[in-house]
């Protein structure tokens, strides 16, 4: 399966070995079974195996090849013919030999880059190896074509110091051992392998040594892949500081400044981002890389390390076109005078850390300053609201009627704007009540709401104090008045004191309630659509009388509007406060209703408008 691996110049044996294939291809293409037949013969008689497992193992192949089984067959006959081996061999190892010499030797450029750059992503020791192969096919050594960069052997060669190199030459003790064993198998059969725990000793001049290894093989391109783990003490404690520097993106380094000697670890070298081949950076590239701006902090440093003290400090500097945020942390053996003899330095790469750190500064700086917007809009809105809209403390006296209003702002201070309302005495002598609530919050809703709440007091003066009119010309305003806001809601009732007729009409608002003798109705509500939506909107008018004593409530939605209840739940509380209220006899109904209703939604404004008829004995005037 696998050619030599030296990039050579063709032999003409070798083109003598593919006319003679040729030819005995040619001669069993005319009977595909015939060469099924013959292949299966053949290696039944060379493998000492029965024909039916010769027979099994030639269509397995060809289905693990995608080929057609005559195919293979016509060249495993063209190759075995004249091959003969010494001593019987299985089914596989007697393919693999025989057709090796007859195939294209591999080219290694492009697949060697590859697997390179596969391993420079993997953690871990890790080898590819390429066999290198004799003139009769026969592996005679090996050759490393790519190596992982963090791999170090036992003697310290890195893995960048072997690629090129064979393996008789770097590891001598592995030729011929178990290891070597299984690479020829996996070379043979394809099928992965493990070894170990097994002893290696290393007979490097420089270091000598033993250890104990587990390696595992799996075939790759033309070659097998090698990956190995040490399991004596000193390979666990320096897997447990690589996995610690890459879990921490740190590295540690240690600086002799008698000898000028300086070591880094392989954390080190990628927060560098420098090949350890090229050895660590020189102190004055070094100063280099720091950012102008974080000299004086450095400065500041070093100065204080001459003092004794340690260093931790976090500075950045550029590398690879990158700012990177940098964290140190040193400390010295120092001589009988106090100067430093050895440093010893962590560093470790503290970049997203203090990019997460500005953006949430910056975050909480914009939270800050809106917050601060928000208190002043809050402020501009309740001053608004208090020209605008002032409360009364007191209930009001209108032509028999007596009236009480209550304001319950939001919570929230962003919150805080639309609900309004109007009681007063028209031009022709009725009585015009109204709320409303308008779309948002903030300055631009108490704005629509100082609009809409004038107007209204303008046209009932001036103009009509029919309600359903009044809607309409409000609509019209708030279409096209341009205020900012796009929509409200209102109730606009007109009463008769001499009759205790209440017509009234709404626009997209909750219908008033009606109490009378502890009994608490909705009013049906007209048609009406909301203010602000169409231009030419058309209101209906509904109409109820008010007895002596009977109550009206009108009301915002903040006061039955909650998250966790329907609007049915919501208003439930109120119109038991209502009943409740003209059961026990109030002398001061209106009063007390107001005083008495459950707290609104914490979230929205809400604003509270409650109206009895005063009946005409003065004696029963009380409110």
């Amino acid at each position: 399966m696998d050619g030599p691996e030296q990039p050579m110049e063709p032999s003409q044996n070798y083109f003598d070995r593919l006319a003679d294939l040729d030819a005995r291809l040619g001669r069993v293409r005319g009977d595909h079974a015939l060469a099924l037949e013959r292949a299966a013969g053949i290696l039944a008689g060379r493998t000492s195996c029965r024909i039916a497992e010769a027979h099994a193992y030639l269509r397995g192949l060809a289905a693990d090849q995608g080929r057609d089984v005559s195919e293979l067959a016509a060249e495993v006959v063209a190759a075995l013919e004249g091959h003969s081996d010494e001593g019987p061999e299985r089914l596989r190892a007697t393919v693999a030999s025989a057709l090796r010499p007859l195939r294209q030797p591999p080219q290694t450029g492009d697949w060697a880059r590859i697997a390179q750059q596969v391993l420079d992503g993997v953690a871990g020791n890790h080898t590819v190896l390429m066999p290198v192969r004799a003139e009769d096919g026969s592996v005679e050594d090996y050759l490393f074509m790519a190596a992982g960069p963090e791999l170090v052997d036992i003697s310290g060669r890195r893995g960048s110091e072997i690629v090129g190199l064979r393996l008789s030459e770097v590891y001598p003790t592995l030729v011929g051992g178990p290891v070597w064993d299984a690479w020829e198998r996996c070379l043979a059969d394809g099928m992965p392998r493990q070894v170990g725990p097994i002893p290696y000793v290393s007979v490097a001049a420089r270091a000598p040594a033993e250890m104990t290894i587990s390696v595992q093989i799996r075939p790759v391109g033309p070659g097998v892949i090698n990956s190995w783990v040490r399991h004596d003490v000193q390979s666990r404690l320096e897997e447990r500081a690589a996995q610690t520097e890459r879990l921490g993106n740190l590295g540690w380094g240690e600086w002799d400044l008698v000898t000028g000697e300086v070591d880094w670890s392989p954390g080190l070298y990628r927060v560098y981002e420098r090949d350890p081949a090229s050895g660590p950076l020189p102190r004055d590239v070094l100063d280099t890389l720091t950012v102008e701006e974080d000299m004086p902090l450095r400065a500041q440093a070093a100065e204080d390390f001459s003092r004794g003290k340690t260093i931790d400090l976090t500075y950045r500097v550029r590398i690879g076109g990158r700012v990177k945020h940098l964290r140190m942390v040193a400390d010295a053996v120092r001589d009988a005078e106090g100067r430093p003899a050895k440093i010893f330095g962590v560093i470790q790469d503290v970049t997203a850390r203090e990019t997460t750190r500005a953006k949430l500064s910056k975050v909480e700086q914009e939270l800050r300053e809106h917050q601060r917007n928000l208190e002043a809009e809050h402020r501009l809105a309740v001053t608004l609201q208090q020209i605008v809209l002032p409360i009364p403390t007191e209930p009001i006296d209108l032509p028999r009627l007596r009236v009480a209003v209550r304001y319950l702002p939001a919570v929230q201070a962003e919150r805080v704007g639309g609900d309004w309302y109007h009681a007063a005495q028209a031009g022709d002598g009725s009585v015009v009540l109204a709320i409303g609530d308008v779309a948002g919050h903030g300055v631009r809703a108490a704005a629509c709401m100082a609009q809409l709440r004038h107007a209204l007091a303008a046209l009932a003066v001036t103009t009509t104090s029919e309600p359903a009119e009044l809607l309409g010309h409000l609509n019209r305003l708030l279409y096209m008045g341009g205020t900012g806001t796009s929509t409200a809601t209102a109730v606009v009732a007109r009463y008769l004191p001499e009759t205790g007729e209440l017509r009234w009409a709404q626009a997209g608002h909750p219908p008033p309630l009606h109490s009378r003798g502890g009994h608490t109705i909705e009013l049906d509500r007209p048609d009406g659509s909301v203010l602000g939506a169409v231009p030419a909107a058309a209101y209906g008018t509904a109409a109820v009388t008010i007895a002596p004593g009977d109550l009206l409530l009108l009301y915002t939605d903040g006061m039955v509007e909650r998250r966790d209840k329907t609007l049915r739940e919501g208003l439930a509380p109120v119109i038991e406060t209502l009943d409740r209220t003209f059961t026990r006899r109030s002398r001061q109904p209106v009063a007390d209703v107001i005083a008495q209703l459950p707290d609104a939604n914490p979230e929205d404004d809400t604003c509270v408008l409650a109206a009895r008829r005063l009946p005409l004995s003065p004696e029963g005037a009380h409110g």
